[in-house]
């Protein structure tokens, strides 16, 4: 084996091991959003709303409760079906089903205990290294994922703030604490949105703006030592960034599957305050307002750098989704918390380390079951190469079609001698 062949097979073996501080800003996480869970219970119990809120809980519909719950079931699948587009695209794959439903899992641990959701991407690309992947590959597919929520947001917010702005200007007598706060939280996920872009496309520019930034910090007083690592880190990353997506733009049918799969995500997971509301007998209300205040909320939680959005996701509540509960408006943000965070991190957690049992890729596995029902399967558009292996020209391929060796010698095709005499004259 030569060096070079060396040193790429050990490259394939990389491994990236479970960062201890994500596992220790977890544990802090879950101890947070404990203290805040009592710090509920006190307030409802000094405030005297104990009686209020176990009357409204007593008159919940169970059906309608049911429907939440499976709203957010089916938001949780859907995350996972947005996983297995990715890893379908490469036919030998060793990510399955069960390591895709892990890796869910992960994120929505880790995110949900660490500030902003920090913890959930390199929990989920550490998950998909474990499955089988190498770190670059791990890290286009989570980048994928990520790029397709992010503006599975934006869309969703932008949709929802166009059709139902008027209704909420007429809500709220306050139009610039609510227009700073839509400022806020929309334009802070258009914001990350726009500078992804740019660094998916302006690689250089974005690098000499870092460049500079990174010179105004040494002037400051900063390390020089620390600056040049901050360079370098830079320099390496922007580009590596800017390949995989491109690399992922490239298949354009799977990224529009996955975009409108989390358009779906989104709005099922927007849906579930509508049907709380259903439960408490609220029937008169308008879901599209519902989905829109929903929306606000998320955007707004998601942008609080506390563990779960703490702060945010109950002021948010409380400003945007209070009003359409009325009385019942404590009850239906401890239910709406119970089923869109609090039971799916507790559920994520014992679904961390499970690992798919078969060897068979998601790809392999979807061309049998077409072949069940009669249809051909999809050629592989990506093939593994083994270990030394090197391309083979296109010339020769068509050569090796038209010269043959057979018993009695080497034959060779009159339209192959007709073209090597041509390009001979």
């Amino acid at each position: 084996m030569s060096e070079s062949q060396a040193k790429s097979s050990r490259k394939l073996k990389v491994d990236v091991q479970p960062s201890g501080d994500d596992r220790k800003g977890a544990r802090r996480g879950a101890i947070f959003i404990g203290c805040a869970l009592i710090a509920f219970v006190i307030y409802l119990i000094v405030t005297g709303q104990v009686a209020q809120f176990m009357a409204a809980l007593a008159n919940v519909q169970i059906p309608w409760l049911l429907v939440a719950s499976l709203c957010m079931l089916l938001y949780l699948i859907l995350g996972i079906a947005a996983y297995a587009i990715a890893v379908w695209l490469d036919p030998n794959s060793p990510v399955g089903i069960r390591d895709l439903i892990s890796v869910e899992a992960s994120g929505i641990f880790f995110g949900n205990l660490t500030p902003m959701m920090m913890g959930s991407t390199p929990a989920q690309i550490y998950r998909l290294t474990k499955a089988g992947q190498n770190v670059g590959e791990a890290g286009a597919t989570q980048f994928t994922r990520f790029i397709v929520y992010q503006f599975g947001l934006v869309v969703w917010g932008g949709i929802l703030l166009a059709a139902r702005m008027p209704f909420f200007v007429e809500r709220y007598s306050d139009i610039g604490a609510l227009t700073i706060l839509c400022i806020f939280s929309f334009g802070g996920h258009v914001g990350i949105l726009l500078l992804i872009f740019a660094i998916a496309l302006m690689p250089k520019t974005v690098i000499r703006v870092a460049h500079w930034g990174l010179s105004l910090l040494e002037r400051m007083g900063i390390a020089r030592e620390k600056v040049r690592e901050w360079r370098g880190f830079v320099d390496g990353e922007v580009y590596s960034f800017s390949e995989k997506f491109k690399l992922a733009a490239g298949h354009t049918s799977s990224m529009a599957i996955t975009v409108l799969i989390t358009m779906l995500q989104l709005a099922f997971f927007y849906l579930v305050p509508y049907f709380l509301m259903l439960a408490f007998g609220h029937h008169d209300v308008d879901f599209l307002s519902v989905m829109a205040a929903s929306a606000f909320v998320q955007l707004l939680s998601s942008a609080v750098p506390l563990p779960g959005g703490t702060g945010g996701a109950e002021g948010g509540f409380a400003l945007f989704l209070g009003h359409f509960y009325g009385s019942a408006s404590t009850a239906g943000y401890l239910l709406w918390r119970l089923i869109t965070f609090i039971i799916p991190t507790i559920v994520a957690a014992p679904l961390l380390g499970i690992k798919s049992a078969h060897h068979a890729s998601i790809h392999q596995r979807w061309d049998r079951l077409m072949a069940r029902f009669g249809r051909k399967p999809r050629k592989a558009s990506r093939k593994k190469k083994t270990a030394g292996a090197q391309e083979e020209p296109a010339g020769e391929h068509r050569t090796r079609r038209r010269v043959r060796q057979t018993p009695g010698g080497i034959t060779v095709s009159p339209r192959e001698l007709e073209h090597r005499g041509r390009r001979e004259r």
